[in-house]
């Protein structure tokens, strides 16, 4: 399928949930679309154009927020250029690139070294920001099914290689061209020195010594970060499925043993067997800090966890007193000291990057239940805070207790129109978790659903696009109705469909 990005007829391209029990969440995924449609932004001069926007900040482009936009893009590949937008961040990153220079808006926030009104090179943000680009470019050719995006990526560019191994080497901050910050990240035996803003999370209190938290950016010298670890971990566990894929068992081998490894470390040094749950730990003698987020939900989506980790981990986040509530995902546990009812960004606001990393983390271990009941909640939490707060739009975060924004590090509301990653909740945590289909395979042509068992009336999807195929999938009660372009197997609640071409009708 050939791309047009930016066509004014994207809306043909996006799949299309049928929910009939709550035909209210298409407002709310439309509005995603839209808001993310208005963020394909084209500067000349960039590596890239036209590429995704995070909805933060016109002079800089970050790590996280463009994996992230790549996991909802991968539904409408065609039109919304997801995952061509690392090649913004790979130019910097390899090859050193001046990225084009833009003028500042005169709201311009000072933080970002930028004079109002006078031209201003664009930078990447941080260069050591969450390492995601392995686990976004797997979950995109699973969509794609496109092994010579995946051949060149890995025997020619090596990219994902080679950001891996420097991580690995990063011994001392290092400040490269055409990055805003120098790296925070110090790689040792046993895992990672890092920084809060670097790690996405920018004022979490984790690492806190004493009672109370930093101000603002935590950056314990003395802690390793669990999620750095997790993400490496993630990075070595997915580069070896990708060699999978493209059937090179040899390479696949030397990356599953680069895995082990972490995942070894993972479990020896970072899990509490009183708590039941991972923490950070001290470099010097891996004592505990405990303070609950987040960012221990990486160990499921790197698949480190044995199943009785998992197991504590999800039953973790559905305690109304810590991870869970009326509001699950909350960023810091609601026992915590420093948990902020309002939000105050990463000290209890809800944000949908780390809820879908954890939801997907469900799924790898079979927890479709409860990824459905936790989704749900979340996604109902975004839709009652689109009805019933004005301005009607998505936000950067939500708020841990109420249908409203988080607020941020000074008390105000975060960023409106945030699509931007969280566009996630509205689309993939909606298509994956909150209807069920949690597998998409082009290589494999398969699609896997774990079929809501509380929907009543019509619940499927239609026009979901993957590889070549295109299909709709509609069940009502015990009879599923199927249409494609090609056929593919699909598994509803572990059973096996062979799908033709054509019409399809299944009886459950």
């Amino acid at each position: 399928m050939g791309k047009n990005f930016g066509a004014t007829n994207w809306r043909e391209y996006i799949p299309a949930p049928v929910c009939e029990a709550h035909p209210e969440y298409l407002a709310l995924y439309h509005k995603a679309w839209e808001l993310a449609f208005a963020h394909i932004k084209s500067i000349p001069g960039m590596p890239q154009n036209p590429y995704m926007d995070e909805a933060f900040c016109d002079t800089q482009i970050w790590i996280w927020d463009t994996c992230f936009m790549s996991l909802f893009c991968k539904y409408a590949r065609e039109v919304f250029p997801g995952i061509e937008s690392f090649q913004n961040l790979y130019a910097v990153l390899c090859n050193g690139t001046t990225l084009p220079a833009v003028i500042p808006p005169e709201n311009e926030p000072d933080w970002t070294g930028a004079v109002p009104g006078e031209p201003f090179h664009i930078l990447l943000h941080i260069a050591d920001n969450p390492p995601l680009f392995a686990w976004a470019e797997y979950e995109n050719a699973l969509i794609s099914g496109d092994t010579e995006h995946i051949r060149k990526l890995l025997y020619e560019e090596k990219f994902l290689q080679n950001h891996y191994e420097w991580i690995e080497g990063l011994t001392k901050p290092v400040q490269l061209k055409n990055v805003r910050c120098s790296t925070f990240l110090i790689s040792e035996k046993y895992g990672y020195k890092w920084e809060g803003g670097a790690s996405g999370m920018d004022n979490t209190p984790r690492g806190r010594v004493g009672e109370h938290a930093y101000e603002h950016r935590p950056n314990n010298p003395d802690m390793y970060w669990f999620d750095a670890i997790c993400q490496q971990a993630l990075s070595a566990n997915v580069i070896a499925k990708l060699y999978a894929i493209l059937g090179d068992a040899e390479h696949e081998s030397v990356w599953k043993e680069k895995f082990k490894a972490k995942k070894s470390i993972i479990n020896e040094l970072y899990w509490d067997k009183e708590d039941h749950f991972y923490y950070d730990i001290d470099c010097n003698t891996h004592s505990f800090y405990k303070v609950k987020t987040m960012a221990s939900y990486w160990a499921l989506t790197a698949e480190a966890a044995d199943e009785n980790q998992a197991k504590r981990l999800v039953e973790e986040l559905y305690n109304a007193k810590t991870m869970g509530g009326s509001v699950p995902f909350v960023s810091l546990s609601r026992s915590d000291g420093d948990y902020n009812p309002k939000g105050g960004y990463w000290r209890g606001s809800v944000w949908l990057p780390t809820a879908y990393a954890a939801l997907k983390g469900f799924a790898e271990y079979g927890f479709y239940g409860e990824a459905h009941a936790a989704a749900l909640r979340l996604l109902n939490h975004m839709y009652k805070t689109y009805a019933e707060f004005s301005p009607h739009t998505i936000w950067e975060c939500y708020n841990p207790e109420k249908p409203i924004p988080a607020t941020d590090v000074d008390g105000n509301f975060v960023r409106p129109d945030f699509c931007g990653w969280s566009a996630l909740g509205p689309i993939s945590v909606y298509i994956e978790f909150v209807l069920g289909f949690h597998s998409i395979n082009a290589f494999e042509k398969t699609v896997k659903w774990a079929k809501p068992d509380d929907f009543k009336g019509e619940t499927g999807i239609k026009n979901l696009r993957f590889g070549t195929v295109i299909t709709d999938i509609v069940a009502d009660g015990n009879v599923c109705r199927v249409t494609s372009n090609e056929a593919y197997t699909l598994e509803i609640n572990s059973k096996s469909y062979k799908i033709n071409v054509g019409e399809n009708k299944l009886i459950l």
